[in-house]
């Protein structure tokens, strides 16, 4: 078990960033975790991220990852390999630019914190030529993601800005706290205690007067990750909503026919009923259910008009999110294979 203890002073500071280098980052443990058989939602994707990895020699540098993991993914990787992000909404070349940027002084600093037996010889290159290696490990996530990443993260962006949305929503309706409570993960926020299940290992960590950061990843698979070598900010990144658009299909999609909220207001709307079990933007749900945005609006405007759905305005976006009676109206009509 991970805990950190964060004061009132790093809680009052908690924010929320995406990142295009760590959803590379942690997909190439998602490939690494899982030599064999990616599962779902990932399967698909993974298919056309290893023949990038194989077929491409510019990105031999991202073995690194798979070295730094190990067999057991039992040793913390020092967070000069995966950067936190510095603004809200980073584009890839700045992430990229801060990582040819990095600080010789800080390799050694972590790579000794955290081999103090001594640095591995997979790493003897970032400590002898740090500006190359890095810029070496740069390119290569380049070519990474031109290749495995880039048909994707459209439909990846939109479920983020859609998860940051909704955080930020929380976050300034309710608090940190809510914010935290409201996490979709193992940890367990017992104030002032941010617990985070870990075999085999036992740690106690103290946040004082710094900044909390919350990082959504499709690339999480249920897995949440704390990184701490950053002196003034505690990182955690955790599994956004909306991994299921990585996949051509949704997991089981198979005809139900016992399915009676289908058969009372037709399949479209049923998914559509369904999706809104979390606030979702027109554009998000058409990502998600591989509908026209025009098909989401016009199956919108019926549920609209029949009560069960509302919209609200966030910023320059709108929401929509089920009524009270669209809860109920899928709590007794769902099949109990379908978690409404």
């Amino acid at each position: 078990m991970i805990r950190i203890h964060l004061d009132e002073v790093t809680l009052a500071r908690t924010r929320i960033a995406i990142s295009p280098l760590l959803e590379m980052i942690r997909g190439l443990e998602i490939l690494h975790r899982h030599p064999v058989s990616v599962p779902w939602p990932y399967a698909e994707w993974a298919q056309g991220a290893t023949e990038a990895l194989r077929a491409t020699p510019g990105t031999a540098p991202l073995r690194l990852y798979g070295d730094l993991y190990g067999t057991d993914h039992g040793r913390p990787t020092p967070d000069v390999f995966t950067p936190i992000p510095e603004e809200a909404f980073p584009d890839l070349d700045a992430e990229l630019g801060r990582l040819r940027r990095t600080s010789p002084a800080l390799v050694r600093e972590q790579v000794e914190k955290h081999y103090p037996e001594g640095a591995p010889e997979f790493l003897h290159r970032y400590l002898e030529d740090p500006e190359g290696a890095f810029a070496r490990l740069a390119d290569a996530f380049a070519m990474f993601w031109e290749q495995a990443m880039a048909p994707y993260w459209p439909a990846m962006r939109t479920a983020l800005d859609e998860e940051v949305l909704l955080r930020a929503r929380r976050l300034a309706a309710e608090g940190a706290d809510a914010l935290l409570l409201d996490l979709h993960g193992p940890e367990v926020w017992q104030a002032p205690v941010l617990n985070f299940p870990k075999r085999n290992k036992e740690s106690s960590l103290v946040a004082v007067d710094q900044r909390l950061l919350l990082i959504p990843l499709i690339f999480a698979e249920n897995i949440t990750m704390v990184s701490t070598d950053h002196p003034r900010i505690q990182s955690i990144s955790y599994q956004a909503r909306g991994a299921a658009r990585l996949a051509g299909r949704p997991a089981g999609n198979r005809p139900d026919p016992a399915d009676r909220l289908a058969v009372l207001v037709g399949p479209a709307r049923a998914a559509l009923l369904r999706a809104l079990s979390r606030p979702a933007t027109t554009t998000g749900l058409a990502g998600e259910l591989g509908l026209a945005p025009s098909t989401v609006s016009e199956q919108l405007a019926g549920l609209l008009a029949a009560g069960v759905v509302q919209r609200r305005r966030s910023g320059r976006s709108v929401l929509y999110e089920l009524e009270p009676s669209g809860v109920s109206l899928l709590s007794l009509l769902s099949p109990p294979d379908h978690d409404g």
